[in-house]
């Protein structure tokens, strides 16, 4: 099983985006240093707690200061651009970093966004579905370009002013032929866009604020989108997300991942748990769906979506969670603003070089579990 990093990232209002900014750096650059597979970093315009306005700028910087880490915008939000600009724009950053990078999609959902750009009253899952095609399209095709999709606003030409014998009019490939993984994170249980993943051989990245029990419903409309389209879905493809820390012993993980009142992992999660309370979407947190809303309380959240403790809880934690859910191509660590700069980075450390070889070690001894079904 692989390990990436997820970040959103969230900071605390107060704190400076040139320090934020500078310490989200430092954490990918150490999770390259220990072998994370992957690293997927978010972007909003209007969440003044999270600092990224723009991923692919973002990881630019980090390119030249990384080796192997793969760089995934986690997620480019396609109803804010026209496509050829994000076309372009991934593409190119695919070059820079000379196929480290994966292209995390989504509609981008923050209402704040869309009121700010004037697309509130759009509907932003077309102009995602509309936007991803016309991307690939670019992709695919050469200049001239006379891209008129059908039932699509996004109309892309370059025949009238495009001027071939000086190689005007041409839009950028990406590095990666012929085009780079496509990631979008699922969040909602028994999403339905996640089974047009699998038809389109996008792959699932299941968000580390939905209930283990909840996962499995991930998979399987994953896989029943690959059969749709005659193929069988690889689990290699799937990635979960979790809320993990780790230390060297269960009393200072207890006390920073929960019980101090600065503990960035109580922060993030009043923060993720009064978003989704005043967006309509707290539900994500239920165990049932008739589940009263006066009973998703932050130390309910914590119980429910943070792995906190020593090494040996922490592994025995993600092995529980696997027979669960069943078998996941990849373990996806969500990063956290660093309070303690010293227990978040060596709590990093000890998940890629303590847990997860442990993990992996018992994985290898035993068969894989298969897929549960989720309840209703």
């Amino acid at each position: 099983m692989r390990h990436g990093i997820f970040m959103m990232p969230m900071h605390p209002a107060d704190r400076l985006p040139s320090e934020t900014l500078q310490e989200d750096r430092e954490c990918i650059i150490l999770a390259d240093k220990l072998g994370f597979y992957d690293a997927f970093v978010g972007e909003h315009l209007t969440e003044k707690t999270e600092n990224v306005t723009n991923s692919f700028i973002f990881m630019a910087s980090i390119i030249s200061e990384t080796k192997h880490i793969k760089l995934g915008s986690g997620t480019s939000n396609l109803s804010q651009s026209h496509p050829v600009l994000i076309a372009s724009h991934a593409a190119m950053f695919d070059h820079m970093s000379k196929g480290r990078f994966i292209f995390g999609v989504s509609p981008g959902i923050l209402r704040s966004d869309a009121e700010a750009l004037g697309n509130l009253a759009e509907d932003r899952n077309k102009m995602f579905a509309e936007s991803i095609d016309v991307i690939l399209e670019i992709w695919k095709r050469d200049p001239p370009y006379d891209i008129d999709l059908p039932d699509n606003r996004y109309k892309v030409t370059t025949r009238t002013a495009g001027k071939p014998q000086i190689f005007r009019g041409y839009l950028y490939k990406p590095y990666q032929l012929p085009r780079p993984e496509i990631v979008g994170t699922v969040v909602a249980p028994f999403s339905k866009g996640v089974t047009l993943m699998g038809q389109r051989d996008f792959h699932p990245l299941s968000a580390n604020f939905l209930l283990a029990k909840w996962l499995p419903s991930h998979w399987q409309n994953y896989a029943l989108g690959k059969a749709n389209v005659g193929q069988v879905a690889d689990t290699a493809d799937w990635r979960i997300a979790r809320t993990i820390f780790v230390a060297d012993d269960d009393k200072v993980a207890k006390r920073y991942g929960r019980e101090d009142p600065k503990s960035p992992y109580r922060f993030y999660w009043n923060m993720m748990r009064t978003k989704m309370e005043l967006s309509g979407r707290i539900g994500v947190f239920k165990s049932r769906k008739e589940q009263d809303d006066s009973e998703i309380t932050d130390d309910y959240v914590l119980d429910n979506c943070l792995m906190v403790g020593s090494v040996n809880k922490i592994v025995d934690d993600i092995l529980a969670m696997r027979e669960e859910v069943g078998d996941f191509g990849e373990l996806v660590y969500a990063g956290m603003d660093w309070v303690d700069p010293a227990l978040s980075q060596r709590s990093m450390e000890l998940f890629a070089t303590e847990v997860m070889p442990r993990v992996n070690k018992a994985i290898a001894a035993s068969p894989k579990p298969a897929v549960t079904a989720a309840a209703t």
